[in-house]
């Protein structure tokens, strides 16, 4: 087995701290919910480090509830790891969280893709971590230094499980500050790569990531089922693909018998990607590239007197925050307003929020309210991906539907 205890120079902790919650606060704990902000708790014995286990006790009979790690520097103070009686926090309770993990991902691994979410955050029980593979490389995203005593007790079995041979290390933007002389963002920590552009597979088909500089990972590996469903209703077809990024939506159309796809993002670095991206598959068909505004360039297009049989807008997250919400719902209408009249009849429009803040049933009411819905049907809805499980309702963020223009 890979040895555990030899890639981060981090002490381990050993620290205990007996936690009481207000009567919210154990509800959260009962529920299951890995989140406990600091205005849920009543009481805490001693004075708390990153990482420490906070070990949570019921008022009613001072039996453990749960156990987490404490989170100095966050309202979230504490981030659960266990729920219910006492288990000892180890290397071997890592290890069977690991397992449950890559047990979830097997099913998508047996197709011709060796990119995945490994560990997505609190849904697989290690609040603020990630893990994506690309091939041979694993891009370790940590969001938090509660991590960092800790590191070393399960990162070798994500190595032995995944086959992985080079890992690199991605930090959040608070970590990048106070990691400063300690850890680098992008820097290898286990094993060697010499390239920034790791090449992978999604379903078959050719991509490169930036592990070292790109956006999160590198990549963004939710998207992937519906854009492989994007490809197969592309033959024969003109695409129009909006915040296209790297080009994820406009490879699989390309690829899938598109005539020509047009892709459009404000970012020229990422459209280059794009193009690179394209240039790794096969295809006949035309690939145009727009830079600008998505909101400018849709106006555009519709005043130039363009149409699409197959439109896909996914933006980018527009509400970070509680108070953003109502701008976000207002954007993708405008998005929705604006995608329907690029749409010939018999097309299809489809429409993606990857904005957490902003709930499903609210994202697809407030593009159905602006769609004229005599003229589209409702052809299918879709979510997270195989490798992006969904164990509590903040966890889950990603939705999409496809929109039939009738003839």
């Amino acid at each position: 087995m890979t040895d555990s205890h030899t890639i981060f120079d981090f002490p381990e902790t050993n620290s205990r701290l007996a936690v009481s919650l207000l009567n919210r606060g154990e509800k959260r704990v009962r529920i299951r919910h890995p989140w406990i902000f600091d205005r849920h708790i009543e009481r805490i014995k001693g004075e708390g480090k990153a990482g420490d286990l906070a070990m949570i006790f019921s008022s009613e009979d001072n039996k453990l509830m749960g156990i987490g790690l404490y989170d100095p520097d966050s309202p979230i103070r504490i981030k659960m790891l266990h729920h219910g009686p006492a288990r000892k926090i180890d290397e071997s309770f890592f290890r069977e969280k690991v397992e449950q993990a890559f047990e979830k991902r097997k099913e998508l691994l047996q197709t011709d893709t060796n990119s995945y979410r490994f560990i997505f955050g609190e849904n697989d029980g290690f609040p603020g971590l990630i893990a994506d593979v690309y091939a041979h490389v694993m891009v370790l995203k940590v969001y938090s230094e509660i991590w960092l005593p800790w590191l070393n007790s399960f990162i070798g079995f994500l190595i032995e499980t995944s086959g992985c041979d080079a890992v690199v290390l991605r930090l959040s933007r608070i970590m990048q500050k106070s990691m400063k002389g300690k850890l680098a963002d992008g820097q290898v920590i286990y094993g060697e790569l010499d390239q920034e552009e790791v090449l992978f597979k999604e379903h078959g088909l050719k991509f490169s990531a930036n592990v070292f500089r790109g956006h999160k990972t590198g990549y963004f590996l939710d998207h992937r089922h519906n854009r492989k469903r994007v490809g197969e209703l592309s033959k024969g077809k003109k695409v129009l693909d909006v915040f296209a990024y790297s080009g994820g939506f406009s490879v699989h159309a390309l690829t899938g018998g598109a005539n020509e796809v047009t892709s459009v993002d404000i970012s020229g670095q990422a459209l280059e990607q794009a193009k690179r991206n394209s240039e790794l598959n096969a295809f006949e068909g035309l690939h145009h590239c727009i830079k600008g505004d998505a909101f400018n360039v849709l106006t555009s297009l519709i005043d130039e007197g363009h149409s699409y049989d197959l439109v896909v807008i996914d933006p980018p997250s527009f509400a970070k925050q509680e108070s953003e919400i109502a701008l976000a719902l207002k954007k993708y209408r405008q998005l929705a307003q604006l995608g329907q009249q690029l749409i010939i009849e018999g097309g299809i429009l489809v429409l993606a929020s990857c904005s957490s803040r902003v709930k499903s049933d609210s994202f697809f009411e407030a593009v159905e309210e602006e769609l004229d819905m005599k003229q589209f049907s409702l052809k299918e809805r879709t979510f997270h991906d195989s490798d992006h499980p969904i164990s509590f309702p903040e966890g889950a963020y990603l939705k999409c539907s496809y929109y039939h223009k009738i003839y």
